[in-house]
C-alpha cells in the first residue's frame, strides 16, 4: 500500500517547467520530494503538501524520493490547458492533454489517415540509458539527420522525471520528443505507440525515432515479469507500420547477475517471445570471447530475426566529445563500456539507411 505523509517545504533545489525538486520536513526527518508544476501548480518555501513516501519507504533507486501529490497552501494549476485527452485516467492525477492525434489537435488532419511510416526506421531499446548511446550512434553516422525520442509508460511516466533527455537535448542529439499511453510531457503526446511513432514521423518530421520505456524498470527475475518486455511490441509496432525495426541489445559483462551476463535474458525474452515480426538485431563489434558468448545467446533465437554488426565505437567518441557521461544501473562508459557500444551500434544500423 501507499504510504502518505504531511511535509513542510524547507528548500527548493530545483525548479524548472516540468519538475521542482524540495527538501521537505516531515515527522522529524527531512528528504527530498519531487513534483510536477502541470499538476500542483507553484512551491514555495513553508507550504505545506501531501507527499507520496511509498519508494523511500522502500528503498528504491530511480524511484527513491518523496512525490508531492498536493500543495495545501498552494493555489493548484492556472491553466488546465487544451486538450481532451487523459492520461492517468480513472486516478486522481487524472489529466487532460492535447493529443497530436485528437480532433482540437494542429496535427489532426495530417495523422487522421496515417497507418504507414513510410520506411523510418525505429530503434526499440529496453532501458532508458541506451537512448544516449543510439542517438550518438545515429548522429555519429547521418550527422544532418533529426531524431526523435518516443517515451513508452513501461516506466517512469512523467518525461520531466528523465535527466538524461535535457541533456541530449541541449547536445543536438534529439531533437522532438514524443510520450506514447499515460506517459506525459513530451512535446507531442500520443495515445499509443502506434500512434506516437506516427506523431514523430508527420508531426515532428523526424527521420528516425528512439523508443524507450521512461527511467525505472521492473524486473522479477521471472522468464516474464520485467517491463522492458515492450520493446518486441514496439518493434511489431514498427513492422505493422511498414518502419524498420532494429533491436538495440542489452549486454553487459560488468553485471555480476548470471542472467544478464552477456545479451540479458530480457532482451532475449523480448527478441524471443515479445517480437513477432522480424526486425534486426545489431551486435556491437567487441572481443573475440565476449562475441563469442553473444553470437552463442543469440543462436537461440533462431533465424526469427535479421542479426548484423556494427562498430559502436564512433557513437561513444561523440558522447566523450560532448561531455556527456549517462550512467546503465549505475556504470559509466568506462566501467560499461559494452552497454554503450551495443546502443551506439544499433544507432549506427539505424543511421546507416539514412546516408546517401
Amino acid at each position: 500500500m501507499a504510504t502518505f505523509v504531511e511535509a513542510e517545504v524547507l528548500e527548493i533545489l530545483e525548479e524548472s517547467a516540468g519538475l521542482v525538486l524540495v527538501r521537505v520536513a516531515a515527522g522529524g526527518r527531512q528528504f527530498e520530494a519531487a513534483g510536477f508544476p502541470s499538476m500542483l501548480g507553484p512551491l514555495h518555501l513553508g507550504d505545506r503538501m501531501v507527499v507520496n513516501t511509498t519508494g523511500i519507504e522502500l528503498g528504491l533507486g530511480t524511484g527513491g524520493v518523496g512525490f508531492v501529490l498536493w500543495n495545501l497552501d498552494g493555489v493548484g494549476p492556472q491553466d488546465r490547458g487544451p486538450g481532451h485527452v487523459v492520461k492517468l485516467r480513472y486516478t486522481p492525477w487524472q489529466m487532460n492533454v492535447a493529443a497530436a492525434e485528437a480532433p482540437e489537435s494542429p496535427h489532426h488532419e495530417a495523422l487522421a489517415q496515417v497507418s504507414e511510416i513510410g520506411g523510418m526506421p525505429v530503434i526499440a531499446c529496453g532501458l532508458h540509458s541506451q537512448i544516449a548511446g543510439v542517438a550518438a550512434g545515429i548522429r555519429a553516422m547521418a550527422p544532418e539527420a533529426r531524431v526523435g525520442y518516443l517515451m513508452t509508460d513501461g516506466g517512469a511516466l512523467p518525461l520531466a522525471w528523465s535527466r538524461l533527455v535535457p541533456e541530449l537535448r541541449a547536445a543536438g542529439l534529439i531533437q522532438a520528443t514524443c510520450t506514447a499511453g499515460h506517459a506525459f510531457g513530451g512535446d507531442l503526446e500520443a495515445v499509443n505507440v502506434f500512434s506516437g511513432l506516427a506523431a514523430l514521423r508527420y508531426a515532428a518530421a523526424v527521420d528516425v525515432a528512439v523508443v524507450s520505456l521512461g527511467p525505472g524498470v521492473v524486473g522479477t527475475a521471472t522468464t516474464l515479469g520485467f517491463s522492458g518486455i515492450d520493446q518486441g511490441q514496439v518493434l511489431d509496432a514498427a513492422f505493422a507500420l511498414q518502419g524498420r525495426g532494429y533491436a538495440c541489445l542489452r549486454i553487459s559483462f560488468s553485471d555480476p547477475r548470471a542472467r544478464h551476463r552477456g545479451v540479458s535474458h530480457h532482451t532475449l525474452t523480448a527478441l524471443g517471445l515479445a517480437a513477432r515480426e522480424r526486425a534486426t538485431a545489431v551486435v556491437p563489434r567487441l572481443g573475440e570471447e565476449e562475441m563469442d558468448l553473444i553470437r552463442r545467446q543469440l543462436a537461440a533465437l533462431g533465424d526469427r530475426h535479421d542479426l548484423t554488426e556494427e562498430d559502436g565505437r564512433p557513437g561513444l567518441q561523440l558522447l566523450e566529445s560532448l561531455m556527456l557521461r549517462p550512467t546503465t544501473m549505475g556504470r559509466g562508459l568506462s566501467e560499461s563500456p559494452e552497454a554503450f557500444l551495443a546502443a551506439a551500434a544499433a544507432g549506427r544500423a539505424a543511421g546507416r539507411g539514412l546516408t546517401p
